[in-house]
């Protein structure tokens, strides 16, 4: 060892061996603290952004599951109303066939099931044009609605949904200004009623398949999501057992390099001892 009053060359070298240990020591605290081995880019620039992109997809894929649960609130409330329409349209049919009856009818027999018959159809418009999800202009029956749900985290269309609502007013249906006070009205009533059973039978189907769409998508995104927040997870947070054992022996380094600093704090003071 070259000893030297000016220039403590030991002393140096422990000096900057003891600021390595305490940044290394500082950067493990916080990493202990935080439960994060990234928590800026400077610690990890590469893993920083692969880090972002996973919370953005895991962000997006937590509200498309949401999404996902609004869309099947839409559909139901849909299909309920439709259930109700189905049942007004069934009890027109029934009136419809009972006034086809008229050769055992009176025509104030006829005439009443005609009231009632014209005030079911105004009952099917009230159901369409007050069915509505979150607005009263957002109206779910009464226009050609084609609704669009956002289901993945993505702006890509294999990340949406399309459906199609039809219209289910009495005009729409065919079943509207129809009169039961002759054989022949009722006759003709009574096919249009059928059909417009139908109709709204087929919509409601339209409607559960793309119900049972939206809720296979949901099942897979809450699987997507568990896997990319296990990603983000495995990339992000600090294995804190490993982090521990990493903490102590920089404690011990800490110990050891300030001890050492002060010992080759002291060499030059050895050179008074070769002074005669």
């Amino acid at each position: 060892m070259s000893l030297s009053i000016n220039t403590n060359i030991a002393a140096i070298d422990a000096y900057n061996n003891l600021n390595n240990t305490s940044n290394q020591l500082d950067k493990t605290i916080s990493q202990l603290s935080s439960g994060l081995q990234i928590q800026t880019a400077a610690d990890n620039s590469s893993g920083y952004v692969i880090a972002q992109d996973l919370q953005a997809q895991s962000n997006g894929l937590n509200v498309g599951i949401s999404n996902g649960q609004n869309a099947i609130s839409v559909l139901q409330i849909a299909n309920g109303a439709m259930n109700q329409q189905v049942s007004i349209l069934q009890r027109m049919n029934q009136l419809a066939t009972q006034a086809s009856n008229s050769g055992a009818l009176s025509s104030n027999a006829l005439n009443a099931v005609n009231t009632e018959f014209t005030a079911l159809s105004s009952q099917l418009n009230q159901i369409a044009q007050s069915t509505t999800f979150g607005s009263s202009s957002n109206s779910l029956l009464a226009t050609n609605a084609v609704l669009t749900f956002q289901l993945g985290a993505y702006a890509t269309t294999t990340n949406q949904v399309t459906v199609q609502l039809a219209f289910t007013t009495a005009s729409s249906l065919g079943v509207s200004g129809l009169s039961l006070t002759t054989f022949a009205g009722a006759q003709s009533a009574l096919s249009s009623v059928q059909t417009a059973i139908d109709n709204v039978a087929s919509i409601q189907a339209s409607l559960g398949a793309s119900q049972n769409q939206i809720q296979a998508d949901i099942a897979n995104l809450t699987i997507s999501q568990q896997n990319v927040q296990a990603a983000h997870s495995s990339l992000v947070d600090a294995n804190m057992a490993q982090t521990v054992t990493t903490f102590t022996a920089q404690q011990i380094l800490m110990q050891a390099g300030t001890s050492m600093l002060g010992q080759a704090q002291q060499l030059p003071s050895m050179l008074l001892k070769l002074i005669p």
